[in-house]
């Protein structure tokens, strides 16, 4: 299992991580929640942990750069659960949601990429040797029925 990188955030503001050994940007710690790689941002001052603060800070640049995920009237929703008797139900419900949503999301993709791996050639290859199966078979139920239909023909007769 790989160690949890520990990114250090000084008085200036830089941030400075220990895994990599460099200072890093916002971005740069984006691409590590990307990537899923473990790290937690400690306040080189007081050694607190600052690590959802930096989360927040990168959800509130990318809500700034295009269509925001959480609208007004979403983040007042969100706003009411805190004191609430609901507060930490919401927690694990958006936790289990989000969880569920990016499961789903995944298999979308891993379709979607093995339509176009496949392309739309394949497809239709593939549709047309299915209805082809379904036509010989068809044909040979038919052929059968008439076979022993014929047979039972001729045994009434003898």
């Amino acid at each position: 299992m790989d160690a949890e990188r520990i990114i250090k955030k000084y008085p200036n503001r830089r941030l400075y991580d220990t895994g990599v050994k460099k200072y890093v940007t916002l971005e740069d710690i984006r691409g590590l929640v990307r990537a899923h790689v473990k790290f937690r941002v400690i306040d080189a001052k007081s050694d607190e942990d600052i690590t959802r603060n930096i989360l927040l800070q990168i959800v509130l640049e990318e809500e700034d750069k295009g269509a925001p995920i959480f609208s007004a009237e979403v983040l007042e929703q969100i706003i009411r659960t805190y004191g609430d008797a609901m507060q930490a139900f919401m927690s694990s419900y958006l936790k289990e949601s989000l969880g569920v949503f990016l499961h789903q999301q995944r298999l979308v993709q891993e379709q979607m990429a093995g339509l176009i791996k496949q392309g739309p050639i394949g497809v239709f290859n593939d549709l047309a040797q299915r209805n082809l199966k379904l036509w010989q078979e068809l044909q040979q139920n038919l052929f059968d029925v008439d076979r022993k239909e014929s047979d039972a023909g001729k045994e009434d007769r003898s």
